[in-house]
């Protein structure tokens, strides 16, 4: 089985790398990234790829010189831009696509993987928040099953598999309620006051999780759990009102699928992203792995639930605005302003509140339309750009 994986270096890439090692049946055939020429270059002297694409151009010359001297012993294409993702994630021999990018710009990728009948493991949940019915109806069209990476996702497809070697899914009708779980952040036990006073190393110390700097800051506003849920409503074909979020903060019980029996079935594992990226890999298969078992004969603490705090986390009263309106542009143009004051904040421009104030006030000035194309996506996003220019950094 060749793969591609669409952003080698980040968290997902690197851990993706890894987890394939150990499936002697895998091959990576394509790696990407935005501008880290010097790890990519590292990649693939180990792996020795067919494809190469880097979308910083200029990285992309880097990683030319880095490559010299492998380019006159093994045979590869060097690629960049979104030209360069786009023959990534289309390229003939590769059967399933890794999208382990950071932000929208995974979007286009992943509809030229469907289109091109690739199986694709998607980490990038942006894509699904911001093209979500474009997204769905191509991967239908053309046979394509969208394997979740995301823990919580992979969580709720492996609970409503109905068997470990068929694969098939229950029927709809018999779920009432997903529920995903959240940790709740390295600020779940701050006051509201405390977190207007956050720094980004405090935003960027998650409890449990070691994640990239964007989706660790989302985790922080609970954003994260936000676009998660529109994530879910696309891949699971499931109403707003039957997604429901709930603070674990011990990060054990990665989701779970409530029936209409009254059965709940949830999904446990260490937190740790290699055992949802294998399964992604190999669904329906569980092949061994070397993995952090979970010991319940020695756990040292309890498993405890609580509801989410909207009023210490305002962006999740703001994402629910976009889950009742998913195949608007609204979760899209939401999705783009994030990421440019997520930006914002680690760069010290901004303060924490800021990311969700200013979200409230682009809300109030959008005026949202229906997704028909990737033109709607791309206006909804030059709003984003245009309001962060005009309100942000003026």
């Amino acid at each position: 089985m060749n793969i591609s994986i669409l952003g080698s270096t980040g968290s997902i890439g690197v851990q993706t790398v890894e987890v394939v090692q150990n499936l002697p049946n895998f091959r990576i055939i394509v790696l990407t990234a935005h501008s880290n020429y010097k790890l990519l270059a590292q990649q693939a002297r180990k792996l020795k790829p067919q494809f190469i694409a880097m979308y910083d151009k200029t990285a992309a010359n880097q990683l030319k010189l880095e490559l010299s001297d492998l380019s006159k012993i093994h045979k590869f294409e060097i690629s960049a831009g979104m030209d360069g993702l786009l023959q990534a994630a289309s390229l003939a021999d590769v059967q399933i696509v890794v999208n382990g990018l950071v932000g929208s710009v995974g979007l286009r990728p992943t509809l030229a993987a469907i289109n091109a009948k690739k199986e694709v493991a998607l980490a990038n949940k942006e894509t699904l928040v911001a093209g979500g019915s474009l997204v769905m109806q191509a991967a239908k069209a053309n046979g394509v099953t969208i394997r979740p990476i995301d823990s919580e996702h992979s969580a709720i497809w492996q609970c409503l598999q109905a068997s470990e070697n068929s694969g098939n899914l229950v029927e709809k009708s018999a779920v009432k309620n997903i529920i995903l779980t959240a940790s709740g952040g390295p600020f779940r036990t701050w006051s509201t006051e405390e977190i207007a006073k956050a720094t980004v190393d405090n935003a960027l110390k998650h409890p449990n999780w070691n994640m990239g700097a964007k989706i660790t800051v989302d985790s922080a506003t609970m954003m994260n759990k936000g676009l998660e849920r529109i994530e879910a409503q696309f891949l699971f074909d499931l109403s707003y009102d039957k997604v429901k979020i709930l603070v674990h903060p011990q990060s054990v019980i990665h989701s779970m699928v409530e029936f209409e029996d009254g059965a709940v079935l949830a999904q446990m594992a260490a937190p740790d992203m290699k055992q949802p990226i294998q399964y992604a890999l190999t669904a329906p298969n569980r092949p061994k792995r070397p993995h952090t078992a979970l010991d319940f004969w020695n756990m040292s603490t309890a498993l405890t639930f609580e509801p989410p705090n909207f009023e210490k986390f305002p962006c999740l009263e703001i994402t629910e605005q976009a889950a009742k309106l998913t195949k608007t542009t609204l979760p899209a143009m939401m999705n783009a302003l994030n990421e440019l004051l997520v930006a914002d904040f680690l760069n010290g421009k901004i303060g924490f509140y800021d990311i969700s104030n200013y979200l409230k006030k682009a809300f109030a000035n959008y005026k949202y339309e229906q997704v028909e194309s990737l033109a709607n996506i791309d206006k909804a996003e030059e709003f984003a750009k245009n309001f962060a220019n005009e309100f942000v950094k003026g």
